[in-house]
């Protein structure tokens, strides 16, 4: 994702959704990701951020746990601006930025090829034109891979070897490509930098005749190369008039897919994630969402990840206001206050599980004082009742107050309630 212009974005966005069925021959290596989380820890790295000038020293005023850098000018095409020759600055300020806030752990998205190492010419590519490019010589993706990881040993921690791969605005290579980029970034990390993690090139969900064309192949190319990779990632974005329900069976596809590839259960990271993008096409056209609604569906969204096993979800992104994307998320912006009180709520929690009855979720976190309860629903139901050992219940604002004395709680958004 990035701040194109709205005619570039309804181009991107043309795209019918067709939403996949799993039957029940597909053999599934990932049962039930619900699993992948219980009974663990929630870590801080869970709430993952982008940050719009975090190269230029801009920093949030909430808490998080992991910076992806991207559009962040600090992708290939921006680095090496011609072969061999590398400016180094605005990664270098964007670590250096974060550490000084306290955030160590990175997400870098490798991609973005330089106009110099393709031959395949796309002028509306992200982030820079002809980005969308394959190498036309694999060795000077091997030669910028090596210079990353060698620079940023031991500083960043995980690294993405492209963005949104099935969209020919990001990439405009096949999957067998896709997959020997992402083989070849593995094995050069590795051998530098043992530690680090390679998530999967993340996959646009939205739009499912791309997803179609595209993942299910580079699955399968994956996996002719011994699964190189050791986090899968997707994009969640729904349509713009779509919800948190809608996201959620996005995400659902997703693990389909996975599963129908007999993938490896490995972590499951949401990369991107925003609402009221506008698409596809021209009957879905940009949403604004604000306030509460605003609160509430960030809140959800983290919780809802919780429940699918995805264990972080990047939300795009910290900055001033911009129109293409529903929810704001800046100083004393409603979805950045949400995020920040779910996170002291449950980060260093130990997840419990969560069940959905009578359109109400309830998920549980135990924590040195007991086990605490958010309760919330994803449909239409305000009311609940709140059980006698419950003492306290408290807001997606951040204040807290005394459960009333019928025990009844009308709300939609998230509360959690503690003894």
């Amino acid at each position: 994702m990035r701040k194109p212009t709205r005619n570039l974005l309804a181009s991107l966005v043309a795209v019918a959704l067709v939403i996949p069925v799993a039957t029940p021959a597909q053999a599934a290596r990932i049962k039930d990701p619900s699993k992948n989380l219980k009974g663990t820890v929630i870590q801080d790295s869970l709430f993952g951020l982008h940050v719009n000038g975090a190269e230029r020293g801009v920093w949030p005023t909430i808490n998080f746990g992991s910076l992806r850098l991207w559009d962040n000018a600090t992708s290939w095409t921006n680095i090496e601006t011609s072969k061999g020759v590398f400016d180094w600055t605005n990664l270098d300020k964007a670590v250096s930025n974060a550490n000084q806030n306290g955030v160590t752990d990175f997400l870098m998205v490798l991609s973005g090829t330089p106009t110099w190492a393709t031959n395949q010419r796309n002028p509306i590519s992200l982030p820079a034109p002809n980005a969308s490019g394959v190498p036309a010589n694999m060795a000077d993706w091997d030669d910028w891979v090596r210079a990353v990881a060698t620079r940023y040993k031991g500083k960043i921690t995980n690294y993405q070897p492209w963005n949104e791969a099935n969209l020919k605005t990001f990439y405009t290579g096949t999957p067998a490509q896709m997959a020997e980029l992402t083989k070849r970034a593995h094995d050069i990390i590795k051998s530098i930098d043992p530690s680090a993690t390679i998530v999967a090139p993340s996959t646009g969900l939205r739009l499912n005749g791309a997803l179609q064309r595209f993942y299910p192949k580079f699955l399968q190319e994956l996996k002719a190369r011994n699964w190189p990779v050791d986090v899968w990632s997707a994009h969640t974005y729904p349509n713009s008039l779509g919800t948190t329900n809608d996201r959620r069976k996005l995400a659902n596809t997703w693990i389909d897919l996975l599963k129908a590839a007999k993938a490896p259960n490995l972590p499951l990271w949401d990369t991107e994630n925003n609402y009221g993008l506008g698409g596809p096409g021209p009957d879905f056209p940009e949403q604004d969402i604000k306030g509460t609604k605003a609160a509430s569906w960030t809140a959800v969204t983290y919780l809802d990840a919780v429940r699918l096993g995805v264990s972080r979800v990047y939300i795009y992104q910290w900055g001033p206001y911009n129109d293409l994307w529903g929810i704001q998320y800046k100083d004393g912006a409603p979805g950045a206050i949400a995020m920040n009180t779910l996170r002291k709520w449950i980060v260093g929690t130990t997840y419990k599980g969560c069940k959905e009855a009578k359109r109400k979720v309830t998920c549980k976190f135990r924590t040195s004082d007991g086990v605490n309860q958010i309760v919330y629903s994803e449909t239409r139901k305000k009311k609940f009742t709140v059980a006698k050992r419950y003492k306290q219940m408290c807001q997606l604002d951040g204040t807290c107050s005394a459960v009333p004395a019928n025990r009844k709680v009308r709300t939609k958004s998230p509360v959690l309630l503690k003894r």
